[in-house]
């Protein structure tokens, strides 16, 4: 691994930001503390491993790519890595042009822009020659590591009997609190106290009972699991066969609502038929639970609706289960824990008020869609209080279309299937998703992207935590040997 001068101005730009995006990426994963591993005074050491998707900053254990378990590669002896996560964790951007598959990298006063498979790049206006060029690997872009941290001048040290290289930061050197353009401020936690949120990449029955007896939840007295039944004929909802040991371990009933839109599963017997059909009633019982009407519950911080109005039967369960197929949403851009906390336990008329911001309780079209953003997270907090906290959120990530289980033809996934997730905290659960999203490639995620900005989704989460529900800021940890 020689130092090539002609691209030195190329390394400097391309080493700062694989150097950061391996510290973003660390830190957003196997976080057991929050502590923060920049620091304006020390060195900043990482060191990574080809073919380990683990690495250290300051001697703490991350993740190379959080969630996608990519691991750096060698390739014409050259370490290759991901690197769109650090760049937007810095505040820099990243374009993609699908017709000429162009990566355009921009930081401070300086552009790139790199072709995928050519060694051709651009440094601004100054053409330069990569020794190794940018290649896609599993739908992840890898870059040159040790030409971009030595055109950056940082140390570069390779052991060759252990595969391992180590970068040295100077503290001068170092990133400092400049304000990133992804769609949260998370990825980099310093709070020790921050949620934890668990993640495996495997989406079978039993990852799923593990990733929940992960958490160490007590499920107490009636357990509810509540999850979408899904809108016949071809939605993309949690098949039975995936969900029967977690439900049957807990002894959970799995629990809806009706729907306010009309459809398959707008009345209740409608409803349990298509339960039947689907399969549900087969591996556990299923409860309605607005089939006696609404239950009116109060919302303590509620600041667009001070009330929810939830099926009845929610009075006859102890603890939750929230069991959420994460994906796209024609109305609310996305949908995970909050959106199944709040409009999937809402009844009938309770769904129109969420939807309309709490002005009708009859027709859930034309509200506010800020408020209609808003009333979802304060519905989920009420439930939240009237269950004295005593619910637990799954999300899975598979069949990722920008469509709802609520939609009985919804468009094709886009996104390969990622795994489970899953968290004490219903905010960091599906901020954690959404950050996912966003590090996948465009060319995957650009169509849910482009679903939740048009629907100003990410309001949802900010509402959230600002009364209070959770935390945008989260510790992503695997469970994965």
């Amino acid at each position: 691994m020689v130092k090539t001068a002609n691209v030195k101005k190329l390394w400097l730009f391309i080493a700062f930001v694989a150097a950061v995006c391996v510290i973003f990426a660390c830190v957003a994963l196997f976080s057991n503390s929050a502590e923060t591993v920049i620091s304006a005074d020390d060195e900043t050491t990482l060191t990574l491993q080809i073919g380990n998707p683990q690495m250290t900053v300051n001697g703490m254990l991350r993740e190379v790519d959080p969630g996608r378990g990519t691991t750096p590669v060698l390739v014409s002896d050259r370490t290759l890595m991901p690197v769109r996560a650090i760049i937007e964790s810095v505040g820099g951007t990243v374009g993609w042009d699908e017709a000429s598959r162009t990566v355009t990298l921009s930081y401070q006063d300086n552009v790139i822009r790199l072709v995928i498979d050519s060694t051709e790049a651009y440094l601004n206006d100054t053409l330069s020659t990569l020794d190794v060029a940018p290649t896609t690997i599993n739908d992840r872009t890898m870059m040159p590591i040790r030409f971009i941290a030595e055109g950056f001048q940082f140390t570069v040290e390779w052991a060759q009997d252990t595969q391992t290289v180590t970068i040295r930061v100077p503290a001068d050197e170092q990133p400092g609190d400049t304000p990133t353009t992804a769609p949260s401020e998370t990825e980099t936690p310093s709070d020790a106290d921050a949620p934890t949120v668990y993640m495996t990449t495997e989406i079978t029955p039993e990852a799923l009972v593990e990733i929940y007896n992960q958490l160490g939840f007590q499920a107490e007295g009636n357990v509810a699991v509540k999850m979408s039944t899904g809108e016949p004929p071809n939605s993309n909802y949690l098949r039975p066969e995936l969900i029967k040991d977690l439900v049957q371990g807990v002894n959970g009933t799995i629990v809806e609502c009706n729907t306010a839109y009309g459809g398959s599963r707008a009345n209740t017997a409608m409803h349990y038929q298509v339960a039947e059909d689907h399969g549900f009633t087969e591996i556990a019982d299923v409860d309605i639970m607005d089939e006696n009407g609404s239950l009116e519950i109060p919302i303590a911080n509620g600041t667009t609706i001070h009330e929810n109005f939830v099926g009845a039967n929610l009075a006859n369960y102890d603890s939750l289960i929230s069991l959420a197929h994460f994906k796209g949403h024609a109305m609310a851009g996305f949908g995970g824990a909050i959106k199944n906390m709040s409009i999937g336990i809402a009844s009938a008329e309770g769904k129109s008020w969420i939807h309309s911001g709490g002005e009708s309780m009859t027709s859930p079209w034309g509200g506010d869609q800020d408020k209609f953003c808003e009333a979802m997270a304060e519905a989920t907090s009420g439930v939240v209080d009237y269950l004295d906290g005593k619910v637990v959120y799954i999300n899975v990530m598979n069949n990722i279309s920008i469509d709802c289980d609520c939609d009985g033809n919804p468009a094709e996934p886009d996104m390969h299937d990622v795994g489970i997730l899953a968290s004490y905290d219903p905010v960091a659960l599906d901020q954690a998703c959404i950050d996912i999203v966003y590090d996948t490639d465009r060319s995957q995620s650009g169509t849910l992207i482009d679903r939740i900005e048009s629907r100003n989704g990410l309001h949802t989460l900010e509402h959230a935590e600002e009364i209070g529900l959770g935390s945008r800021t989260h510790n992503l940890v695997s469970i994965d040997e």
